[in-house]
């Protein structure tokens, strides 16, 4: 997507989000990010801006989205903390209309389901494991997923399996229908959400991404 010369990103703080600031300053973006802990964030760069929030907060995020052309987000739930996907989402695409960024791009595991879905069984079996032992969760990202659906913004949702973090890059396996592999490294989702921001291949879509 043209234009694009300063991303906000939430879940920076991440091990995946580490990976995904890393690559973006890497490719020339400014970065500002969101972080509740300032101080035990990990990358010294100029062109890294650091807000101190709570995607909770609408505040927060206000600060956050200012003078940015894109939004990129990694965030997970922590254990015993408030939910935070449908919350955090409301509150992005709320800011996003009020200041015309267009552009979104999130990480989601692969058991969130969408109408155009073909899973297989053992994505099915996958997703219903997650179903059964969180179903808070599940329905909170469920809903975030309800959310963006019913927004008029440009986004796109990764959806992924298993995370392995090492910098190793394999040939990825995209397919809107099923997820078609049992893993992917955090470097190939860093690549592929920052390569799908500037190309825009998949708008308002959630494309399953994997390793061969």
């Amino acid at each position: 997507m043209k234009n694009i010369k300063k991303v906000a990103v939430l879940g920076g703080g991440g091990r995946t989000g580490n990976y995904l600031v890393n690559q973006l300053l890497k490719e020339g973006f400014s970065v500002k990010l969101l972080l509740r802990d300032p101080e035990n964030f990990p990358i010294q760069n100029n062109q890294i801006e650091i807000i101190k929030g709570d995607a909770l907060d609408l505040v927060s995020i206000k600060s956050l989205l200012k003078d940015c052309q894109a939004v990129m987000s990694t965030i997970g739930q922590r254990k015993e903390e408030p939910l935070v996907a449908s919350a955090a989402t409301k509150n992005i695409l709320q800011v996003m209309n009020d200041y015309g960024i267009e552009r979104y791009v999130l990480l989601a595991g692969l058991n969130i389901d969408t109408p155009f879905d073909k899973k297989s069984t053992k994505t099915i079996i996958a997703t219903d494991w997650m179903k059964a032992n969180f179903p808070i969760i599940q329905d909170d990202r469920q809903k975030a997923y309800n959310f963006l659906e019913e927004s008029n913004l440009n986004w796109t949702q990764v959806r992924v399996p298993f995370i392995e973090f090492t910098a190793v890059s394999s040939e990825i396996a995209i397919s809107l229908d099923d997820c078609l592999g049992d893993k992917i490294s955090v470097f190939d989702i860093a690549e592929f959400m920052i390569q799908e921001m500037k190309e825009i291949k998949f708008s308002r879509k959630s494309p399953f991404i994997s390793a061969i």
